[in-house]
């Protein structure tokens, strides 16, 4: 196991201490169990409302991300290590879709002083693959959404979890289903909506949504507008 990072805000508080203990100890028995955990970092920083924690690594060259919030900064590592140890072992073997409970979604958190804006932008490289494989990767990092290139369609897409088989998948263009399928996935039968991004800022925050696929008018391609736990929005744009 490589050694354990810690940042965030709380450094001197006994909470850190705590955390690092138990985080490490998960990691101690994956190791024990023949798995190799690597580049294992813990991040904590105060939120609206509370405390938010946070721990990625590298599993066997695969990465993970669980993060967790909490009222107070001793409070979330509990069930943190215990997240953590299930991940590890989720990524380890033979993926199976998470369980999915239907549930009211969690009220958006307070918007900040002056209004909720786009605070920060991600650029990533979009992986092509499979739906399936897309799901996995939200799971693994503990994502709600997660924005990648479908090779049927060869166009953005995004899988998300929601009721009622847990996973759904939807493009920036309609498309029908696309050859078989191992995961309960359902299909949109509808494209992303074409917004600008003020255009998408004012639906997610009149619909009052978690997050909100679409796609720019110009050049089509599909972005993931969210809600960050600060009160701001993050967008998600794949490279040109």
């Amino acid at each position: 196991m490589g050694g354990l990072v810690t940042v965030g805000t709380f450094e001197e508080s006994p909470a850190w201490a705590e955390a690092r203990g138990r985080i490490a100890a998960v990691a101690a028995v994956a190791g024990a169990a023949g798995t190799l955990v690597e580049a294992l970092r813990i991040r904590l920083v105060a939120v609206a409302g509370g405390v938010l924690a946070q721990v990625n690594a590298e599993v066997d060259g695969r990465r993970i991300r669980v993060q967790r919030s909490a009222a107070g900064p001793g409070d979330p590592f509990d069930r943190l290590a215990d997240c953590l140890l299930g991940r590890i072992r989720a990524v380890s073997g033979a993926w199976a879709p998470r369980p999915w409970a239907a549930a009211q979604p969690p009220a958006p958190p307070a918007a900040p002083a002056g209004g909720r804006r786009i605070v920060r932008r991600k650029e990533p490289s979009l992986v092509w693959c499979t739906p399936e494989a897309a799901a996995r990767t939200m799971d693994a990092m503990d994502y709600d959404i997660h924005l990648f290139t479908d090779p049927a369609t060869e166009t953005d897409a995004v899988v998300f979890r929601v009721g009622p088989t847990g996973y759904r998948l939807a493009r920036t263009r309609p498309a029908g289903p696309s050859g078989r399928r191992t995961a309960p996935i359902t299909l949109s039968p509808y494209g992303a909506p074409l917004l600008t991004e003020p255009q998408a800022v004012e639906r997610l925050e009149r619909a009052e949504l978690p997050f909100l696929f679409f796609a720019h008018p110009a050049g089509g391609r599909g972005r993931v507008l969210y809600r960050r736990f600060d009160g701001h929005l993050g967008l998600i744009t794949g490279r040109s």
